[in-house]
């Protein structure tokens, strides 16, 4: 495995923080706007404690999968948090440069070493994270076999030290109008373990990790099993309107509690 590189003056973005509070404010509405709930199973595995660094390698099956790791941050350990973002989308909005995030141009090799250089000077600090959506490109959660870029290997035998955590990302409509955010957290990968590990090994194992993490949670996105979930947000229920309000009426004058949700209705 390489040594560590020398950092360079801006290789770790710059986060301005009263920016990035605001950002995750309007993320948690938003998401609680267009989600039913954003659930995580519960036979996911533990996440790790203690200050080594993490590199979090999720499934890529939205545009909303950038949001979900703001909700995910909520309910993890404390850290800085860091994330990966087309350079062409840093172009059209460079206020991602101020919220943390690291833009990376996929097309050329001197793209490919900067992202790896400047990842790898984040996780050399503890209590930092940093969060890929590694397939690189909007992918269909059935999709087998699920492939990574083999930038996520390169840069898991940079590291000397730190863990990787797979986590899986599903989305779909259960009985609301709106759909559920399903996560799953999966077994944790320590550095420590493998130092004599190369690039291609590490991508092998990685998408192992993460296909093992997506294919319970597919599993349990089909029983549909609220119970086998627990819920990090609400959002909206019912449908809404002068329905809504009709039936809210009507739960009234039959003197019973109105509960929105499709699968509730009415109650004593």
């Amino acid at each position: 495995m390489s040594g560590t590189r020398t950092p360079r003056p801006g290789d770790v973005p710059k986060r301005i923080v009263w920016l990035l509070n605001g950002f995750k404010r309007y993320v948690r509405r938003f998401i609680r706007k267009n989600f039913h709930a954003v659930r995580l199973s519960k036979t996911s595995c533990p996440w790790p404690t203690g200050p080594e660094p993490i590199l979090v390698v999720l499934n890529h099956p939205s545009w909303w999968d950038p949001m979900m790791a703001v909700v995910i941050s909520d309910h993890v350990p404390p850290g800085e948090h860091f994330g990966a973002i087309d350079a062409e989308a840093v172009r059209k909005y460079p206020v991602f440069l101020k919220l943390g995030f690291l833009p990376v141009d996929t097309l050329s090799l001197r793209g490919a070493a900067e992202f790896l250089r400047r990842s790898e000077a984040i996780l050399a600090e503890p209590n930092r994270l940093l969060w890929l959506t590694a397939q690189g490109k909007f992918t269909d959660v059935r999709t087998r076999p699920l492939v990574l870029r083999p930038g996520v290997g390169h840069l898991a035998a940079r590291l000397k030290r730190g863990r990787i955590v797979p986590v899986a990302l599903e989305y779909s409509f259960w009985t609301e109008k709106t759909p559920e955010a399903l996560i799953r957290f999966g077994r944790t990968l320590d550095i420590a373990d493998f130092p004599e590990r190369n690039p291609k090994e590490w991508t092998f194992e990685i998408e192992r990790a993460l296909t093992e993490t997506l294919d319970g949670l597919n599993t349990e996105t089909m029983t549909r099993e609220p119970d086998s979930f627990t819920v990090l947000a609400s959002g909206r229920t019912g449908v809404g309107g002068a329905y809504d309000r009709f039936r809210r009426v009507a739960s009234w004058a039959r003197g019973r509690r109105f509960d929105a949700s499709h699968a509730g209705g009415e109650s004593a």
